[in-house]
């Protein structure tokens, strides 16, 4: 016998057209502006986790069989791994702050630029001296992050990046989806404790990034991020207090504003705030001296925020590759 057919499930992608058409636009420009390899963004609905845009370059048209390329037809934002850089910074002053190692005025000798544990010296690009946790985030001092670090147990700092998301699969439903890679806290050697300070020697994907800065444009929260529209609120998960949530958020806006790392992701008419990052690739067992991966992650407005944006992009060639010239605009 032939079971009666049944109705599927209406299906209601979260996907804004508007925002994704403008999000798609800008990185395409911004792609070719800067001769690179790839680039991806993500925007997420900071009070319910949708997934409101998320896009990548190069694209392809499903509509064209003729030429399908399989390169191009990844979901970069959710299939590749990069090392997130600087924008690591934020959760790591979040363990100080939540640990009570530090407060946000508390200062960090962060001259001569440069700190050298055993045989490795991690060095500053722009030495500030002695700064606050609030400008080793605005002015990004790897140093200032490093030490913030190292004054925490290894577990600690695992935790906190094991309860944002990172070395865990999203769960976003997406086929491909990557976990991403967390090391044991129990493995880490102090340098490796530094390096991740600053987003080294950790793998993540834009979208575990875009959802780990909801902790900072909420008080604390984390949903889960969806690809389809949610008929009720996801359950949230209070990670971190509203005070050391709210005090990061005021960091992240200061890097966006002239003295910090971001002035180009300003908004007209708006409050913004986030995190720039420049990581170096991997290539082989060490890194590569010219290839980089550029990344801002931000959100607005910042007095209430409703958007997180994560932007990426592959190899910029063009000169620039710093994320605040790159990926910030």
């Amino acid at each position: 016998s032939i079971p009666d057919p049944e109705n599927g499930q209406t299906l209601r992608p979260s996907i804004d057209a508007r925002i994704q058409y403008l999000a798609y636009r800008e990185l395409k420009n911004a792609v070719a502006a800067h001769r690179a390899r790839a680039g991806g963004i993500v925007v997420l609905d900071v009070t319910t986790g949708e997934v409101l845009a998320m896009a990548n370059v190069p694209s392809f048209n499903p509509n064209n069989r003729g030429k399908m390329d399989p390169q191009r037809t990844r979901n970069r934002a959710v299939t590749d791994l990069f090392e997130p850089g600087s924008t690591l910074k934020p959760f790591t002053a979040a363990a100080a702050l939540e640990a009570g190692t530090v407060r946000p005025e508390s200062v960090i000798q962060t001259a001569p630029g440069e700190l050298t544990i055993g045989n490795r010296t991690i060095h500053d690009a722009h030495p500030q001296g002695a700064i606050t946790v609030a400008q080793v985030i605005q002015k990004s001092s790897n140093v200032g992050a490093a030490k913030m670090a190292l004054g925490l147990k290894p577990e600690t700092l695992w935790g906190l990046f094991n309860q944002v998301g990172f070395g865990a699969p999203p769960r976003s439903g997406f086929p491909g989806e990557v976990s991403g890679r967390l090391r044991a806290a129990a493995s880490w050697r102090p340098i490796e404790q530094a390096t991740m300070s600053y987003g080294h020697g950790i793998s993540v994907s834009l979208l575990q990034r875009a959802r780990a800065y909801m902790i900072f444009a909420t008080d604390g929260e984390l949903r889960p991020a969806t690809l389809v529209k949610r008929e009720a609120p996801a359950e949230s998960v209070q990670v971190i207090s509203p005070a050391t949530a709210q005090a990061v958020r005021h960091m992240l806006e200061m890097a966006v504003q002239p003295g910090g790392t971001a002035p180009r992701a300003q908004v007209i008419g708006y409050r913004v705030a986030g995190k720039t990052g420049t990581a170096r690739k991997i290539e082989g067992r060490g890194y590569a001296s010219d290839k980089h991966v550029s990344s801002f992650v931000g959100f607005a407005p910042a007095s209430r925020p409703r958007l997180v944006v994560a932007v990426m992009i592959d190899e910029p060639r063009a000169g620039q590759y710093y994320g605040g010239a790159v990926a910030a605009p």
